[in-house]
């Protein structure tokens, strides 16, 4: 199955191109008449979106085909779009692709860098100069923003924390330590720096995701930029926001 955006060729990004409640359906026609005995291989292509959405769509997906899932990342899988992978038991990734960080963002700002400011923020209070400033920055959150941000950051690491130890770590006697260590190193701020930070598969299997690499099979690698390089083209020439389709062809254009 095909999950692929087209905001990259966008002439401007719009809501359609991440990940959202929509996209349910696409995968539910994508499903439909579909085997489920086996396991599922998702091509997934995506700036990321709703978490919400995306633990939905896992679900889902977990549900159909027997918690048996496969990622392929032809190039970007972000945010959201990361942490689908991580329910995954194993990534396909190439020299070219990329994953991202799991830090959420409310409201288009990033959570960590709302809750460090605040922190900042109450450690300047003693300061009349830098007070005046600083409630200038913060006066403008309403009054439910921190709570928001926290809890964001919480469901993101849980979520993540629970499809790693179910699904990628499944059966191993230190999964949750190693769900842990990758949870955080996905999460931290302090080590990605922007919500926008490519990791290139060598820095995915450096944090204990298993990464299989594309290279290592030159049928599947060229099978996959085939897929990757044809739906880039439609997106394009045909300005779609979003493609999900199976091998039957079976699809849901957005």
């Amino acid at each position: 199955m095909v999950y692929y955006s087209g905001w990259l060729s966008a002439p401007a990004f719009s809501p359609a191109h991440i990940i959202n409640d929509d996209d349910k359906a696409g995968f539910m026609q994508a499903a439909h008449k579909v085997g489920h005995m086996g396991g599922l291989d998702l091509v997934l292509h995506t700036p990321g979106g709703q978490v919400t959405a995306a633990e939905s769509i896992v679900d889902y997906l977990l549900k159909l085909f027997n918690d048996d899932l496969r990622v392929i990342v032809p190039q970007i899988a972000m945010s959201a779009g990361t942490m689908i992978s991580c329910a995954a038991r194993e990534i396909l990734m190439g020299h070219q692709s990329n994953l991202g960080p799991i830090d959420p963002q409310v409201n288009g700002l990033p959570a960590y860098d709302v809750l460090s400011e605040f922190d900042r923020a109450v450690r300047d209070s003693s300061d009349p100069g830098a007070a005046l400033m600083w409630q200038t920055i913060i006066g403008k959150y309403h009054p439910t923003f921190l709570s928001s941000c926290e809890h964001a950051i919480a469901l993101s690491k849980e979520i993540v924390q629970k499809w790693l130890q179910q699904y990628m770590f499944a059966g191993e006697p230190d999964a949750e330590a190693k769900a842990t260590h990758v949870v955080e190193c996905l999460s931290s701020r302090d080590n990605n720096r922007e919500h926008a930070r490519h990791l290139h598969a060598e820095r995915c299997r450096e944090i204990g995701l298993k990464i299989t690499s594309l290279e290592e099979d030159q049928n599947i690698q060229d099978l996959v930029l085939t897929i990757h390089h044809a739906c880039g083209f439609s997106m394009a020439q045909m300005n779609w926001a979003k493609l999900i389709e199976n091998h039957i062809g079976a699809s849901y254009v957005r």
